[in-house]
């Protein structure tokens, strides 16, 4: 089993930045992935970044050149700059595990125009 622990949600205007968090505890060694996703209110959940156990990383078209993922299997942090209203969602941490995936409770960022 894996646990995670989202953290550095909030509120703030558009063009500022926020950087997300995600702690993994558990059976670590049984990860072999990490995502980013969000879901934005009565929208399907998306993907917006991931990595994986040996360090590679991608980032989503709609928000390449603003996200960046950076971390390891074990702790992962979202980098989020130029924020636009269109980035308010709950998100969310996943771990891709060999037993089950995981998720994490989620965290809130809202972007005021």
């Amino acid at each position: 089993q894996v646990q995670l622990v989202e953290s550095g949600g909030g509120l703030v205007p558009a063009g500022g930045s926020l950087r997300l968090s995600c702690a993994a505890s558990g059976r670590l060694f049984s990860i072999y992935a990490m995502r980013w996703y969000r879901q934005a209110p009565g929208e399907q959940r998306e993907m917006v970044a991931r990595m994986t156990r040996d360090g590679i990383t991608n980032v989503a078209d709609s928000v390449k050149g603003r996200f960046t993922i950076s971390g390891n299997i074990s702790h992962i942090d979202l980098q989020m700059n130029n924020l636009k209203p269109e980035d308010t969602a709950v998100y969310y941490c996943k771990a891709f595990a060999t037993a089950r995936d995981n998720w994490g409770q989620g965290t809130q960022v809202t972007v005021s125009p």
